[in-house]
Order: structure tokens, then C-alpha cells, then sequence
């Protein structure tokens, strides 16, 4: 279920920027962070290219789970991306533009660290518009058959992610990490870096890849004898006079952070990877065996079902239950009256939403032209049901709402989905996109009849005292 909270937006207060070298392209690399707008999400911009094309965090543009989350649009791509955006999800920030001047952002040293500073460094601001969250209700799951991984999400109070993971050597068997607080991700996941099993290295040095690699970037694992051959490559590869391993099975130059440091790297995966679903979660994650594919796939299926919610997002609503408001009071509220009285009932009325309801009936006098024999609401009617409706928001926060009448200022982004005919029971629901300040209330409106949505529009109005003679 989709909702909108009484939590602020945040984007950053100013551009940063850091340097470093891409993990697989091995190419210097520019990347700046930029504050972005409300509502305006993740967004990557190659700089490099001409137009400056941008590529939204979206999991329906992943191409490539190879090594990394790869994403592209129109031929376009952005590779490993997923530290980047797992610092930003970390920061619970909202909204910014990550900016590069290559195909993909510095590893830096193959965790989020580095981003979490740069972005903390730069500021945290909030905006005037309200975060939105989706709550799940139940469990979704997805399940890769071939290797056995699987995530799901359960209800909980909060984002949560659990990482199992199991990978059947001996010098890296089986481990878990638990996040159970977005606001512990800084001290306990950001610093997890990447990891690499040296028969996985060796296949990725002759395929050309990590070519930015070198021991302080990534952690790896030696699960087979360390030939001579193969020493001397990763010799050259990593820039190194001599290369041994120590007696916990890690090639030299680095010292694990933490005992489970591989399965904290993997929630750290998982939480950028579904950072492409494009909203915030409330739930439990539980990831069995992760990686980029399953990740994706799974982000690609949230994103689905929020899509199909968002679409029909119908409030779930007792018709039957007493109501927060009947007609009378909302006469003693509004100043409209039949037959222009549009709302019947208000079932929910809180300090950023407001839920109402109309019956629609054969005796509405404007069934008679329109149209004869094919009776339809017109749509600009259902619009100002809405509006009504949302004026019980703005009027609510005044001690006397009587003396008060409220004006429409714009109505933008209009939508008409599906048909209102007799017999029908339209069902409003009124969000504040943004504070009401100095009277002005802006308002994100939906109309839903028979369990689907028929009408959408973003609306402003203006409360203003009556004058008394």
C-alpha cells in the first residue's frame, strides 16, 4: 500500500564531488553529486556525452548484472552503480543528480564509505513536499531456481534487510548481517567492501575486467592454490611487487572490518540494487543467497506491483462504519449545498489526508444531458467532488471553518480513467503535496469507484476569511 507520510523530502544543501577510478574500466572518473527537486528521485548524468543524456535509477533500464548493476538507455549506460545509490538510501536523501564524466562512478575502495562522507560533508535539506512510502501488506517473493537464491519482503514496522549467505568454500562458508535500522547503515554496512574469489578474478582478468582494481578496493579470496602464473598476473593487474596470502585465506594488503564483512557487502548490494524500485519501503527484506541478478529481478517485480497499485490505490474503506463527518457536518463546514453538494461522508480526516465518499444516483440532475440513454458524471464534476473534498483538508486546520470559503487557484495534471455511471460510490482521497502555508493548500486528489481509479488531478486552492458586514 502506497501512502504519503508526515516526513519531509530531503535532497542535498550543495554539489560535492570526489574522484577515483572505475572498478571494470579502470578510467579516471569524475562523479559530483547535485541537490535535485522533490519528487525528482536518482538520476544519473554522463556529462561526457553530448546532450548530457540522463539515466533514471529505474530497474526496468538494468541490462547487466555481470559484475554489477548496469543500467542503459538509449545506448547510454551507467555501470556499478549500486554503492552510490546505497549510500543515498543509507541517508534516507531523496533526491539528487549524481553526476559522471565516465560510464561508471570511482569504486573508491569498493564500499559506500567514501559516498556517505562526501554526501554528509555536502548537507542534508528537506523540502516542502511529503515522502511517500510503499507499507507491505504481505509477502512477495521471488525465487531463481537455477542457483536457489531467493528474496522476499514481509510486514514490518520499519525497513529491514537480512542477508544469508552461503558460498560453499571453506575459506568463506556460510554468513549473515542484519540491518535492522536504516540510521545504522553508516556505522555498521557503508564501510563493507567487495569481494572476489581469486578463480572468479582470474577469469575476470582475462575477460579485460577490473581493470581499476588493486588490493585496497577489494577483498580476495583465495579458494584455490595460488599458482605461479597466476601470481604474476595479479603482479601486473594490481601494480604490486610481490603478492602472498595470509593465513585467514585474504590476499595481503588488507584487513577485514568485520568477521561477516562479505554478507554486510551483500546487504549493502541489496539495499542500492532495490533503490531502483523508486520508492521508499516499510518491510522486512530477506535475501537468501543475493546478487545483482536476483536483486534486480526482484526490484523489477516490486516495481510491477507498485506500479499496479499506484494505478489503484483505493483506500481501504468501511462504507458501512459510522463516518468521521456526515452530510450535516459538512454542510456546517462547506458553504456548498444541493444540488452542488458533491461529498456525502468523510471517513478519514488527519492533519495531511482526507478520505470522503459520494453515492452517485439516477436523480443527480446532470444525468439528464448527459448524456440521454448513456447517463456518465461528467468528469469536471468529479473534479470538484474532489475539490470539496479537499477542502475539508484546508478548512480543518481553522477554529472557524464557517467564515471561510475556499477558492480553486490551479488545477494541473488532469486524468480521467474510467467511467462514473448510476449506481456507482466514488470514494476521494486528498493528500497535501506540500504544507499549507498562508492559506494556500496544494493537493494531490484521487477519485476511485468499483475498487479501480477513475479520475486524478493535482490541485491548489486558497482559504479566504468572508468579510462580515
Amino acid at each position: 500500500m502506497i501512502i504519503k507520510t508526515d516526513q519531509k523530502q530531503t535532497t542535498i544543501l550543495k554539489p560535492i564531488s570526489l574522484q577515483g577510478v572505475g572498478l571494470h574500466t579502470g578510467k579516471n572518473v569524475k562523479l559530483k553529486f547535485l541537490p535535485a527537486g522533490a519528487n525528482f528521485g536518482y538520476a544519473f548524468k554522463r556529462i561526457d556525452l553530448e546532450g548530457e543524456p540522463i539515466i533514471k535509477a529505474d530497474a526496468g533500464l538494468v541490462t547487466s548484472t555481470q559484475r554489477g548493476t548496469c543500467l542503459e538507455k538509449n545506448g547510454v549506460s551507467i555501470q556499478t552503480c549500486e554503492h552510490v545509490l546505497a549510500a543515498l538510501v543509507g541517508l534516507e536523501i531523496d533526491n539528487v543528480i549524481i553526476e559522471l564524466d565516465s560510464s561508471e562512478p570511482p569504486i573508491m575502495d569498493g564500499s559506500s564509505k567514501f559516498f556517505i562522507e562526501a554526501l554528509e560533508k555536502a548537507g542534508i535539506k528537506e523540502l516542502d513536499h511529503f515522502r511517500e512510502v510503499y507499507v507491505v501488506k504481505e509477502v512477495i517473493s521471488y525465487v531463481d531456481e537455477e542457483t536457489g537464491s531467493e528474496i522476499t519482503i514481509i510486514p514490518s514496522e520499519q525497513y529491514q534487510v537480512t542477508t544469508m549467505v552461503d558460498f560453499g568454500t571453506k575459506v568463506l562458508g556460510t554468513q549473515n548481517a542484519n540491518l535492522t535500522k536504516l540510521s545504522n547503515f553508516k556505522k555498521d554496512i557503508s564501510n563493507s567492501r567487495t569481494f572476489s574469489f581469486l578463480h572468479e578474478l582470474e577469469m575476470l582478468l582475462e575477460e579485460g575486467l577490473i581493470k581499476g582494481g588493486d588490493l585496497n578496493n577489494a577483498i580476495v579470496y583465495v579458494d584455490k592454490p595460488l599458482s605461479k602464473k597466476t601470481m604474476e598476473k595479479l603482479k601486473i593487474a594490481f601494480n604490486k611487487d610481490s603478492i602472498s596470502v595470509k593465513p585467514n585465506g585474504i590476499l595481503d594488503n588488507l584487513i577485514l572490518h568485520y568477521p561477516n564483512e562479505a554478507a554486510r557487502h551483500k546487504l549493502l548490494d541489496v539495499i542500492g540494487d532495490l533503490a531502483l524500485i523508486g520508492i521508499r519501503l516499510k518491510g522486512k527484506v530477506i535475501a537468501n543467497k543475493p546478487g545483482h541478478f536476483i536483486n534486480t529481478q526482484f526490484a523489477k517485480k516490486m516495481s510491477k506491483i507498485i506500479k499496479i497499485e499506484r494505478r489503484n490505490n483505493m483506500p481501504a474503506v468501511d462504507l458501512n462504519q459510522t463516518p468521521v463527518m456526515d452530510v450535516n457536518a459538512i454542510m456546517d463546514m462547506l458553504p456548498h449545498r444541493p444540488p452542488f453538494l458533491m461529498i456525502d461522508k468523510v471517513f478519514e480526516l488527519s492533519s495531511n489526508h482526507v478520505i470522503g465518499s459520494k453515492n452517485v444516483t439516477m436523480n443527480e440532475g446532470f444525468f439528464q444531458g448527459h448524456f440521454p440513454g448513456v447517463p456518465v458524471m461528467p468528469g469536471v464534476l468529479i473534479v470538484e467532488a474532489m475539490a470539496q473534498t479537499g477542502g475539508i483538508l484546508v478548512l480543518n486546520t481553522v477554529p472557524d471553518p464557517e467564515n471561510y470559503l475556499t477558492f480553486f487557484m490551479k488545477i494541473d495534471n488532469v486524468k480521467f480513467k474510467q467511467k462514473v455511471v448510476p449506481g456507482d460510490t466514488l470514494i476521494f482521497n486528498c493528500s497535501l503535496v506540500t504544507p499549507i502555508r498562508r492559506g494556500i493548500c496544494h493537493m494531490q486528489g484521487f477519485a476511485y469507484a468499483n475498487g479501480k481509479l477513475c479520475a486524478e488531478a493535482e490541485l491548489m486552492a486558497q482559504i479566504t476569511k468572508v468579510k462580515k458586514n
